[in-house]
C-alpha cells in the first residue's frame, strides 16, 4: 500500500464506509419481506420471484473479484463513488418498475453496484488505517455493521410494507446512498496499486453466463420439470462456459479466481462449508418470510420482528465459534456447526404445517442460527489463513463470492423443489372445482396468487382453494427442508474427510499462476 502514515480521518472514514456498507447488507433481507407484496402487486409467478432475488446476488457475486482488481488498478474511490451513484439509480428504476421484468433487470443494476462498493469499502479500510491493532479493530466493526445490517433488514422491510407500497424497499436506499456519497466525496482519499494485474474480462463473461444459466435450469425445472428441453439446454450451457471458465482461469496470466489455491485443502474445504452454510440462511430466510405472513396469517411487522431471533443466535455462536475452533480445530467446529444446520431444517420439515405455534419456528431459527454461527467465522478464517499475505485481496473476494453464490443456490435449489412440489399439489384442483383458464393458471403460479384468485371466488370454493394451496406450499417446503438436512448430513461428512486436522498454508507464488493439474 502507497499510505504509510494513518490518516488523521480514518474513524470519520470508517464511519461514511460503514453507511455504505450499512446498505449492502439490507438489500436483500429487506427484500424477503416485500416478496408476498410484490408478487400481488405485479402479479409475478414463483420462478419470477425467485430471479428477482436471485438476479442481484449472481451478478454480485460473479463481479467480486474483478471489481477488486479493477479497484486496485484504476482507484478505489472512484470505483467506490460509481458504484453508489449506479445503485442510487438502481434503486429509484427498482421502486418505479411497473413490471417484473423491469424489477429483475434493475435488481441486475443494482448487482453490479453492489460488486462496485463491498470490496472499495474494505480496501479503502486497509489503507487508512496502517496500525495493525486499529486495523483489526476497524474491520471488526465493519464486519459488526455488516451482520447488523442484515438482521435489523427484515424489520425495516416489515416495517415499510405494512406502512407504504413495496417500492418503499429500493427508495429506503436513495436518501443513505447520498449521505454515503457526499461523505465518499468529501473524506475518502483516493488510492489505488499500479501493478495490479489487469482484469480478467473473459473469465467475468464466461462466469455469468454460466452461472446465470445454472441458477435459470434450477429454478426453470420446478415450474417447467427437469424433462424440459429448455431446461436441458440451459444445464448445457451452464456446463460448457462453466468449464469453459475453469480451462481459461487454469491458463489465463490473470485469472480472475487462481485455481492452484483448490490444491489446499483448508482453502477449498472451508469454501465448500461456506458455500453450504449460505445455502442454509438464505434458503430458510426466503422461505420463513413467506411461511409466515402467507400461510400463518403473520402481518410483514410481526414476521419480520418474529425471524429477528436467528440473526442474535448467528451472533452469538459466531463469537462462541472463536473458542470451540481454537479447542477443536476448524475440521470439527465447521463439521458440527454444519450437523446443527442440517439438524435445524430436519425439525422444521417435521414441525411446519397450517398452525404450527411460534415456539418450534422459534427453535428452528435457534438451531439454525447456531449451526450458521459455527460455520461461517471459522470458513472465512481458514480461507484467509490459508493464503500468503500478498493474496489477502482475493482471499476477502472469494469469501463474499461463495457466500453470495452459496445463498442464491439456496433460493434456486430449495424454491425450485418446493415449486415443483406446489404445483403437483394444487394441479387437482381444476377436475375438482371446474376452476380453468386463467384463473387456474394463476392458481397453479404461486400460493399468493391462489390466495388472491380464492378471494374472488364464492361459496365453499374460497376455502378449498385457499386451504388446498396452503397445504401444497407448506409440503413443498417440508419436502425441500428435509433434502436440505439431507444435503447437511453428506455436506458435513465430506468436511471433515476434506479440511486437514492442521490448517495448510499457500506458498507465495510468483505473479503467474501455476497450472491446476
Amino acid at each position: 500500500m502507497t499510505t504509510i502514515t494513518p490518516n488523521p480521518k480514518r474513524w470519520s472514514i470508517l464511519a461514511v464506509l460503514c453507511i455504505v456498507l450499512f446498505i449492502i447488507s439490507i438489500d436483500n433481507t429487506v427484500l424477503n419481506l416485500a416478496i408476498p407484496s410484490i408478487s400481488e402487486g405485479l402479479g409475478a409467478t414463483t420462478s419470477q420471484l425467485q430471479w428477482v432475488v436471485d438476479m442481484y446476488t449472481l451478478v454480485f457475486a460473479s463481479l467480486l473479484i474483478t471489481t477488486g482488481t479493477i479497484g486496485d488498478r484504476f482507484g478505489r474511490k472512484k470505483l467506490l463513488t460509481l458504484g453508489l451513484s449506479l445503485f442510487g439509480l438502481g434503486s429509484l428504476g427498482a421502486a418505479f418498475s411497473n413490471s417484473t421484468s423491469m424489477l429483475i433487470g434493475f435488481r441486475a443494476l443494482l448487482g453490479v453496484a453492489g460488486a462496485m462498493i463491498m470490496p472499495s469499502t474494505l480496501s479503502i479500510i486497509i489503507n487508512v488505517f496502517t496500525d495493525h491493532h486499529e486495523r483489526a479493530r476497524a474491520i471488526a466493526i465493519w464486519s459488526s455493521i455488516f451482520s447488523i445490517g442484515a438482521g435489523i433488514g427484515p424489520i425495516i422491510g416489515g416495517f415499510l410494507i405494512n406502512s407504504f407500497h413495496w417500492s418503499s424497499v429500493f427508495l429506503l436506499n436513495v436518501p443513505i446512498v447520498l449521505i454515503g456519497l457526499t461523505g465518499a466525496i468529501l473524506l475518502v482519499p483516493e488510492s489505488k496499486d499500479e501493478r495490479a494485474p489487469r482484469p480478467d474480462f473473459l473469465g467475468v463473461v464466461l462466469s455469468i453466463v454460466g452461472l446465470l444459466a445454472l441458477i435459470f435450469a434450477v429454478i426453470s425445472a420446478g415450474e417447467r420439470g427437469f424433462a424440459d428441453r429448455l431446461v436441458w439446454i440451459s444445464f448445457a450451457v451452464a456446463v460448457i462456459f462453466l468449464a469453459g471458465f475453469m480451462g481459461w482461469e487454469n491458463r489465463s496470466e490473470n485469472p480472475m479466481l487462481p485455481l492452484h489455491f483448490f490444491k489446499n485443502r483448508s482453502f477449498s474445504g472451508a469454501n465448500a462449508g461456506l458455500t453450504i452454510s449460505s445455502f442454509a440462511m438464505m434458503g430458510s430466510m426466503y422461505f420463513f418470510s413467506q411461511y409466515l405472513q402467507t400461510i400463518l396469517g403473520y402481518s410483514p411487522i410481526l414476521a419480520a420482528v418474529s425471524m429477528f431471533p436467528m440473526t442474535p443466535a448467528v451472533f452469538l455462536f459466531t463469537m462462541l465459534s472463536v473458542r470451540v475452533d481454537r479447542r477443536l480445530g476448524t475440521k470439527k467446529t465447521m463439521s458440527l456447526g454444519l450437523l446443527l444446520s442440517g439438524l435445524g431444517f430436519f425439525l422444521f420439515s417435521q414441525f411446519a404445517g397450517l398452525n404450527t405455534p411460534y415456539w418450534q419456528v422459534l427453535l428452528v431459527q435457534i438451531v439454525l442460527g447456531s449451526g450458521i454461527g459455527f460455520t461461517m467465522s471459522p470458513a472465512t478464517n481458514s480461507i484467509m489463513s490459508s493464503l500468503p499475505p500478498n493474496r489477502a485481496g482475493i482471499g476477502s473476494a472469494m469469501n463474499d463470492t461463495t457466500r453470495q453464490l452459496g445463498g442464491a443456490l439456496g433460493v434456486a435449489v430449495l424454491g425450485a423443489l418446493m415449486n415443483g412440489i406446489y404445483r403437483a399439489g394444487v394441479s387437482l384442483l381444476g377436475e375438482q372445482t371446474g376452476i380453468n383458464g386463467a384463473a387456474f393458471a394463476e392458481i397453479m403460479s404461486s400460493v399468493q396468487n391462489a390466495h388472491m384468485a380464492a378471494n374472488r371466488l364464492t361459496g365453499t370454493l374460497v376455502e378449498q382453494v385457499t386451504r388446498t394451496s396452503s397445504q401444497a406450499f407448506v409440503n413443498g417446503m417440508d419436502h425441500s427442508f428435509l433434502v436440505a438436512s439431507i444435503i447437511m448430513g453428506l455436506a458435513t461428512i465430506a468436511t471433515y474427510l476434506l479440511l486437514p486436522a492442521k490448517p495448510e498454508r499457500t506458498a507465495a507464488l510468483p505473479e503467474k499462476d501455476t497450472d491446476l493439474g
